[in-house]
């Protein structure tokens, strides 16, 4: 039988906590935005960002939308913490081009939807990607979801109503909806995910594995092309020297 959702202390003890205490930056270039004031989202919120993500220009980060330091969000990738709110993107994590980080709305008639929440470290989330996660190239996460520390999310999966723990793989167009996934897992590609007694049987992660070291080689990548674009960025401000 599909489980509604995971309870908050199984989505903290799968996550392995969260990514707190750092200073947040609040910054306000014209693709990083404060939502807009709705019935279901009364409360204006800012994207809150450390000193050191990168967020491109074609890229939207809105509202109610926490960033770890050292984020990486790839052209056309869109973050929107404007109906569920809100949505935390860990230190460390890249989301990568066309990706999609969105939410069921968390709030009506002046309370909270419990059902539309994930519970991490003791806090109310839409939607909450550790520290470390890969979310590739034009996949969905879509709240109520929480993704546990050193995941892969590969390229146009889907992850929907669902607790993915640590360390795990989700192969390209992986669909996991409805469930929760134990640590340590991986998913293959296309495969689709809805019941408990199918994730309870996905296989566990070991040296055989041919991706069991891939979400390193894509963290390395991204944080990599994060810093080179910043430092390009900063010498483009810096006038040439007059001849």
């Amino acid at each position: 039988m599909t489980r509604r959702f995971a309870s908050a202390a199984l989505a903290t003890v799968l996550l392995g906590g969260c990514h707190d205490g750092a200073r947040r930056l609040p910054r306000g270039d014209g693709h990083v935005e404060p939502n807009a004031e709705t019935a279901f989202t009364p409360q204006v919120s800012t994207p809150a960002l450390h000193q050191h993500d990168f967020i491109h220009p074609l890229a939207a980060v809105i509202g109610a939308v926490e960033l770890g330091d050292d984020v990486f969000v790839a052209p056309g990738a869109s973050i929107r913490g404007d109906e569920g709110q809100p949505i935390h993107v860990g230190a460390g994590s890249n989301v990568q081009d066309g990706v999609v980080i969105h939410a069921l709305e968390t709030f009506e008639s002046g309370h909270a939807i419990e059902a539309n929440l994930v519970h991490v470290g003791g806090r109310a989330y839409a939607v909450h990607i550790g520290d470390d996660v890969s979310v590739a190239h034009q996949a969905q996460v879509h709240g109520p979801a929480a993704i546990g520390d050193r995941t892969f999310v590969g390229m146009q999966s889907l992850v929907f109503r669902a607790v993915v723990g640590h360390d795990c793989v989700l192969e390209p167009r992986a669909l996991v909806m409805g469930v929760t996934v134990a640590p340590g897992r991986y998913v293959p590609a296309g495969m689709v995910v809805r019941t408990q007694s199918e994730a309870d049987a996905l296989p566990t992660i070991d040296a055989s594995y041919p991706f069991a070291h891939l979400n390193e080689g894509v963290l390395h990548v991204n944080h990599a092309l994060a810093e080179a674009y910043e430092r390009r960025d900063h010498r483009s401000t810096v006038p040439s020297p007059s001849r």
